[in-house]
């Protein structure tokens, strides 16, 4: 198991921002045992340029970036998730597909970035948050001792990373 790449699904209803940002960080810091991927359930069609340019600021790989729907990782033929984490409140509460494999699941919701009104530099924070909200979240994440680990303790593992965290900065 400790060979096993790991395939993990972050979900937004937009797809345009904090999934983006979340799929870019697990693929950097998941050192090949994680393969993330991100969707919306009704996605914008394009990603925030605020998201775009905080991840080529922080050097980022920004190539895979694309609004998509989340029906793309439902269809025969997508990669077998291991783990789906909702990243807003709304996708949490929308009716999902069914996800091949039944993969294990959790919510870690944190506000949406391209909802802030304000000065730029207001604007520009809140992506800067979004982004340290998810990092902190998905260092945990990969630290966890996956092969040790039984279901149900794995569970609530991913269930406490979502609550124990500060949702703001």
């Amino acid at each position: 198991m400790s060979d096993q790449v790991f395939n993990v699904l972050f979900l937004c209803t937009g797809n345009s921002a904090r999934s983006i940002l979340a799929e870019a960080i697990l693929n950097r810091v998941g050192a090949g045992r994680f393969k993330a991927f991100s969707a919306g359930s009704h996605p914008k069609g394009e990603v925030h340029p605020y998201a775009l340019q905080l991840l080529k600021n922080l050097n980022h790989d920004t190539s895979f970036a694309r609004s998509k729907d989340w029906s793309e990782f439902a269809a025969p033929g997508a990669p077998e998730m291991n783990f789906v984490f909702t990243v807003c409140d709304n996708a949490a509460n929308e009716y999902c597909p069914v996800w091949p494999g039944q993969p294990m699941t959790a919510h870690w919701g944190v506000p949406d970035p391209a909802a802030v009104e304000g000065t730029e530099a207001e604007k520009h924070l809140a992506f800067a948050d979004t982004y340290r909200m998810m990092n902190n979240r998905i260092s945990i994440f990969i630290s966890l001792p996956m092969n040790t680990l039984d279901k149900l303790a794995l569970q609530r593992r991913l269930d406490e990373i979502g609550r124990k965290l500060p949702k703001a900065g």
